[in-house]
């Protein structure tokens, strides 16, 4: 062992001192220097934020860039957060414009943020994707949350009439719960399905908009022509409404927010039945040798009962929704509670909605993300069995009290007796269960998304989407004996019917978004997809249920005839597998081109044409950022736009290449049952796409600081090869086979305006919108080169929907005007005060018509109206606002069955009200 002298000791204790100084020593102190000098060069930064308003803004998400720390501005704005003098704060909030503001050792910053109605750069759904507004070549039109529920309505499709140019939302039911009819640019298929293709947080929606809550919404877009639409493909032949739900939002405190509404609704306009003088006066116009009626034994002349008031009740409407809303650093979740109740104005009828949603987005390290959304419903609808014939028909010289104030059972009219029912009757009946019925519907939609970044190359992404939902629709209805009926011994009644509904989705996305030399900006996706929908319905019924408490519980058990009918059972399933690929590109922010190619294959298409292929083309240009624009200030944007494309429609039923088959039961004596089957439409093994293709131009603009913005379009849209199902002769003793047969026509101009005239004066803004639509739609041809089908009221050159009558022309009024005219030749038979229709044959020398009236003088007349639109405005002051929304047409024929030739409200015999 070797001994170190004390001089050498003493060298190595300097040396290893001194490098334990160099290594350790001063890289600790010189860390503990630096962080301390960091801690002590931290800010205190003070603010307010608020909207263009000037209205304070809170749940505000302050972070500084690239780092952890954050802030939350609270109910009047204000927000304090400690950073870095030399830092970044980013700004953000839902509907709003995010901003970044540089620090640069400011210790107070105020800031106002933007609402993204107003910002060009607001990001749009576009299907499978974003894009900014300001890049969409295709027509797309979109509505925020807040606006639509400007409008109090439990359905989506209400509070959307009238704001979306292109897009027509009729009533077809006034009960409550009920959906609306929606076509986007007029109707294509003569009998495929014509509703718009509904997106739920991306998946296919299998339900309605009126099973959505309102208050669950966070924006709406509308996907109009072929180049939009088409990347969805066969699906989106009638448009599609993307509807995304809201989301919580990253770095937000939680939030409760709670909203509710009640309301009254009455009877705005009866119907204008005759009054008892007024039917007195009809009886007596028209005696008995006239085909007239007497009086019946509970009738007399000075009677005058108005059933309407009896039956129509004051309904009421409320609504309440509960929703909770926030967000850590990497994920945001947000849950929802609603119910809405509707009472009708017709007893019984009542609508309730319970609605439950979730959603939770959660980014796992760099390059994951899961996710998950629920929609959950549970609707409830009531007395859908009670209608309006019974107390319009009701003789107005009847009424239904006794002597002793007591109501009767029946009404003994002059050749017809009638149940009474008032919504006291009624309301008894439906307490006591004997008369009921009811609609049931549980659905449950869900939707599960992962998505991956590539490490290796950025702005690479793969993501699935998978969709499971579940719709079970129940309906059950009793009569209970001598109910709703003249004899106090009818037996009673009972029916039950269970429809479920299994659909599935899978989509595989991979996109890629690259800007390249700050130029060139490239968005690349590609899409493969499998899609099954599964459908079963049983029903049953039955006569004799033994006791009222069993109401429609216990079929089994009934006395009576038990039947399944064959009609009202059923089983379907279909497939559809999709390709899609898609180049988005602008170039500078001035030159822009979308072009996708998308495949569909179909199960419910012939063999060998299964698949269709089809296009889409859009382009834009945005003149204002061309440097020749810049001197103009009061051009804030301004873009031109065109598109073609092609979208396929198989919305037809399951095998219908198959044909189909009938039963009918034989009975061979007194033993021998047979159940027969006969052919009731027949296969068509070659049954092909019904397609569209669309050619659309546009012009958006925005004006003067954006104070005024609009759009305006033209279109126009040919389907050809078009699915629909052909009668046949009664001697092929089969009714029809499904074909490809005509072709259909829409043209059509739309223009958006949308204004600030007042904003933010002393907390005073007003806004006004504003829409005008016009759509041209006739049928172009039919098989065989027919040129009519007056069975179905379709006539090439003419609009699809046209009505196929007689014109009336005004009535014949004295009998001067009838000898003059000819009623005698015209209507053989008839009087003064008939309906006088328009003649087409010919006159005579002394110009008298040469024949009757018969069926070759019915017109062809158009129902769609000439134009139609929509009138929205807004003024609020300091938190407090007013909002009317409105809807208007101009022209068009509405074909009302209560007046028709066959109703039988309408006969002026007398025998019923009139």
């Amino acid at each position: 062992m070797k001994f170190l002298s004390p001089q050498n000791f003493v060298a190595e204790i300097k040396f290893f001192s001194a490098q334990l100084l160099k290594k350790t020593i001063l890289p600790l102190l010189a860390v503990f220097i630096f962080n301390t000098a960091n801690a002590q060069s931290k800010i205190k930064v003070l603010g307010r934020v608020i909207d263009e308003t000037s209205q304070p803004l809170s749940n505000v998400s302050i972070i500084e860039k690239g780092t952890t720390i954050g802030a939350v501005s609270d109910d009047k704005g204000n927000y304090t957060i400690t950073v870095n003098p030399n830092g970044v704060l980013v700004f953000s909030s839902l509907n709003f414009t995010p901003q970044e503001v540089k620090i640069n050792g400011q210790t107070t910053i105020n800031i106002s943020l933007v609402s993204i109605k107003n910002e060009l750069e607001n990001v749009v759904v576009v299907g499978y994707g974003t894009q900014r507004k300001k890049d969409v070549t295709g027509s797309i039109v979109s509505i925020n949350g807040s606006a639509l529920r400007e409008v109090p309505s439990p359905n989506i499709s209400q509070a959307l009439q009238g704001r979306l140019a292109g897009v027509d939302i009729s009533q077809t039911s006034t009960r409550p719960g009920a959906t609306m009819q929606i076509r986007i640019r007029g109707t294509r298929s003569l009998s495929a399905d014509n509703n718009p293709l509904i997106i739920l947080d991306g998946i296919p929606f299998i339900g309605s908009l009126a099973d959505i809550n309102p208050n669950d919404i966070k924006n709406i877009e509308v996907l109009k022509d072929a180049s939009a639409t088409a990347i969805y493909g066969s699906r989106g032949a009638n448009g599609v409404i993307i509807v995304t739900t809201e989301k919580g939002g990253k770095g937000r405190k939680p939030r409760i927010t709670y909203s509710s509404y009640y309301g009254n609704q009455e009877v705005f306009a009866k119907y204008p039945m005759m009054s008892g003088p007024q039917f007195v006066a009809l009886r007596a116009a028209r005696p008995v040798s006239a085909g007239g009626y007497l009086n019946g034994i509970d009738e007399d002349n000075l009677i005058n009962t108005d059933w309407q008031d009896l039956l129509y009740r004051t309904g009421t409407v409320t609504d309440h929704s509960l929703s909770l809303t926030g967000g850590g650093e990497t994920g945001n979740y947000s849950f929802g509670f609603g119910y809405h109740l509707n009472k009708g104005v017709i007893p019984t009828q009542d609508y309730k909605r319970y609605s439950l949603r979730g959603s939770i987005d959660q980014s796992i390290g760099k390059y994951f993300r899961l996710g998950i959304t629920t929609n959950t419903i549970l609707n409830d609808s009531r007395g859908n069995q009670v209608g309006l014939y019974n107390a319009l028909s009701m003789s107005p010289i009847a009424t239904p009290f006794n002597t002793d104030g007591t109501l009767k059972r029946t009404i003994r009219m002059a050749a017809d007796e009638q149940y009474v029912l008032t919504k006291d009757v009624i309301n008894q009946l439906n307490d006591n269960d004997q008369w009921i019925n009811k609609n049931n519907t549980f659905a449950t939609y869900n939707a599960v998304f992962g998505e991956v970044k590539a490490p290796f190359l950025n702005g690479l992404k793969y993501r699935f989407n998978l969709g499971l939902d579940y719709r079970h629709g129940h309906n059950g209805a009793y009569t209970a004996k001598g109910v709703n009926n003249v004899n106090t011994q009818s037996l009673s009644s009972a029916s039950i019917d269970n429809q479920r509904t299994f659909h599935w989705t899978f989509e595989n996305i991979l996109t890629y978004d690259k800007v390249i030399a700050k130029k060139h900006s490239i968005n690349l996706t590609a899409l493969y997809s499998n899609e099954q929908n599964t459908f079963d319905r049983s029903n049953m019924s039955a006569l004799d249920i033994p006791v009222d408490a069993f109401t429609y519980y216990n079929i089994g058990q009934a006395g009576g005839q038990i039947t399944v009918d064959p009609n009202n059972q059923a089983y379907q399933q279909w497939g559809l597998s999709s390709f899609m690929g898609r180049i988005q590109y602008a170039y500078d922010n001035k030159y822009l081109l979308s072009a996708a190619l998308r495949s569909d294959g179909s199960s419910r298409l012939g063999k060998g044409n299964k698949w269709k292929t089809y296009p889409a083309i859009s382009v834009g240009w945005n003149i204002s950022e061309e440097s020749f624009m810049k001197s103009i200030s009061w051009i804030d944007n301004i873009k031109i736009r065109a598109g073609f494309g092609q979208t396929s429609n198989q919305a037809i039923a399951p095998y219908a290449t198959l044909g189909g088959l009938g039963t009918a039961p034989y009975n061979f004596g007194p033993t021998g049952y047979a159940t027969g089957y006969f052919v009731t439409q027949l296969p068509n093994p070659n049954l092909d796409w019904e397609y569209s293709k669309t050619t659309n131009l546009g012009l958006d603009f925005s004006l003067f600081k954006r104070r005024l913005s609009g759009t305006i379009e033209y279109y126009t849209t040919k389907t050809e090869n078009i699915l629909l199902n052909l009668g046949l002769p009664q001697t092929s003793g089969v009714g029809g086979y499904t074909a490809n047969i005509g072709a259909t026509q829409n043209n059509g101009i739309e223009l958006s305006l949308n204004g600030t005239v007042i904003e933010n004066k002393k907390g005073f803004t007003w806004e006004v919108g504003v829409n005008f639509f016009a759509n041209d739609n006739k049928l172009v041809s039919l098989a065989s080169g027919q040129t009519r089908d007056e069975a179905n009221w379709w006539f090439v050159g003419y609009n699809i929907n046209s009505i196929f009558d007689y014109k009336k022309v005004g009535l014949w009024r004295d009998a001067e005007d009838a000898l003059n005219n000819g009623l005698s030749t015209l209507e053989p038979g008839g009087t003064v005060g008939m309906i006088k229709v328009l003649y087409t044959g010919d006159y005579d020398a002394n110009g008298k018509p040469t024949r009757a009236i018969t069926p070759a003088d019915r017109q062809i007349i158009e129902v769609d109206p000439k134009w139609q639109g929509g009138l929205n405005t807004r003024l609020s002051y300091k938190g407090f606002d007013l909002s009317m929304v409105g809807f208007f047409r101009n022209g068009g024929t509405i074909l009302s069955t209560i007046h028709g030739s066959n109703g039988y409200l309408n006969l002026l015999t007398g025998r019923r009200n009139n």
